[in-house]
C-alpha cells in the first residue's frame, strides 16, 4: 500500500515515522523548509529514552504526479485549505484519505473535495512536540490510532488500511463508531484547552486552589452536553476519563495553552467556535466555552 502522509510534524512525522519504520512504503508531503531539516538530518524521533534517526522518503509541494492508495493528513486546521490543495493530485479513484485533525468541521471541506466515501474519521493520541532543531519529541508514552469508516457500506479497502497501520509499535484500532470517537476526543481536549486557556493556569494550578476542580468539571459538563444533544453521547468511560484528567494535580497544559502562551495561533475556531456554534443551533447552553471562544478570537486578532 502506498502511503502519502500530509504534515511531517508532531503527529503526522511521529505516527508516519513508525509506519515506514514497519516497513511499509511511506512518502512525506513536505513543503520546502521542512524538506530541508528532513534531508539534512533525517526524521528524528526522540525523547523517553529514544534517539531515532529516518531517512524519509519526501515529495515537496508542487511535485506529486501520481495517486496514492492512502492519505495520512495531520495538518493543523489553519493549513487544512493549502493542504488539500496540496495533495489533490495524489488522490485517485481508490484513494483513502485518514485525517487527523481535531474536531469536525475539517469532514466538510474534505467530502466536498474527496466525496464522503474517500474519507475515513480518524482520532489520534500522542504527546509529541518538535523541537528547535526540527526533531519530534516524545512527551510521555501516549501514542494511538483509531480510524474507520463514516459510511455504510465500509470501503473495501478499509482491512488495507488495518494492515497498514496495524503492528507499527502503536495501537491502531479500527472503530466502528468513529464519528463518536471523534466527538469523545473533541470534548476532551476542548476541555483542557478551554480550562488551561480560560484561567491561564496548568490543570495542576486550576485545581490547587480553591473552586478549581468545581470549574474543570463545569468546562467538562458543557462539552459533553453539545456531543450527547449531536447524537454522539461520549461513553460514560472515557467521560470519566476525562473528569479524572482535568482534576488532576499533576497534569499540566494542553498543545493549544503552550501555542497561547507562546503567542503563536492556535486552533481556537475549529476546537471551539464550531462547538459553540453546534451547542447554538442544538439550543446547549455554553457561557464557559463561548468565553474560551471569545477570548481566542482576541488572540488571533492581536497577533494578527
Amino acid at each position: 500500500m502506498r502511503i502519502l502522509v500530509v504534515g511531517a510534524g508532531a503527529t503526522g512525522g511521529y505516527f508516519g515515522g513508525r509506519v515506514q519504520q514497519a516497513g511499509r512504503d511511506v512518502t512525506f508531503l513536505v513543503r520546502p523548509g521542512r524538506a530541508k531539516v528532513l534531508r539534512d538530518s533525517g526524521l528524528r524521533i526522540v525523547g523517553l529514552g529514544e534517539e531515532t534517526a529516518l531517512t524519509p522518503s519526501l515529495a515537496e509541494t508542487g511535485t506529486l504526479d501520481r495517486a496514492y492508495d492512502l492519505v495520512l493528513l495531520a495538518v493543523k486546521a489553519a493549513g487544512l485549505a493549502a493542504a488539500i490543495d496540496d495533495f489533490a493530485p495524489a488522490v485517485g479513484p481508490e484513494t483513502l484519505i485518514l485525517p487527523f485533525l481535531n474536531g469536525l468541521a475539517h469532514l466538510d471541506a474534505l467530502d466536498a473535495r474527496f466525496g464522503e466515501g474517500a474519507v475515513l474519521g480518524g482520532v489520534a493520541k500522542v504527546m509529541t512536540t518538535i523541537d528547535d532543531d526540527g526533531a519530534i519529541r516524545r512527551l510521555g508514552p501516549l501514542q494511538h490510532l483509531a480510524y474507520g469508516a463514516r459510511t455504510e457500506p465500509a470501503p473495501a479497502r478499509l482491512a488495507d488500511v488495518g494492515a497498514a497501520l496495524e503492528g507499527a509499535g502503536f495501537p491502531a484500532v479500527r472503530s466502528d463508531r468513529i464519528t463518536e470517537a471523534m466527538w469523545a476526543k473533541w470534548v476532551f481536549i476542548a476541555a483542557i484547552g478551554g480550562i488551561n486557556s480560560l484561567l491561564r493556569g496548568t490543570i495542576g494550578d486550576v485545581v490547587a486552589v480553591p473552586g478549581g476542580a468545581e470549574f474543570a468539571e463545569a468546562v467538562v459538563a458543557e462539552a459533553a452536553a453539545v456531543a450527547e444533544a449531536a447524537g454522539f453521547p461520549v461513553p460514560a468511560a472515557d467521560l470519566e476519563a476525562t473528569r479524572r484528567t482535568v482534576t488532576d494535580p499533576a497534569m499540566g497544559g494542553s498543545s493549544l495553552y503552550r501555542d497561547l502562551l507562546g503567542g503563536h495561533p492556535v486552533e481556537g475556531e475549529q476546537i471551539f467556535g464550531d462547538l459553540t456554534a453546534r451547542a447554538r443551533a442544538l439550543g446547549v447552553a455554553t457561557p464557559l466555552l463561548d468565553l474560551v471562544s471569545l477570548q481566542l478570537r482576541v488572540h488571533q486578532h492581536r497577533i494578527g
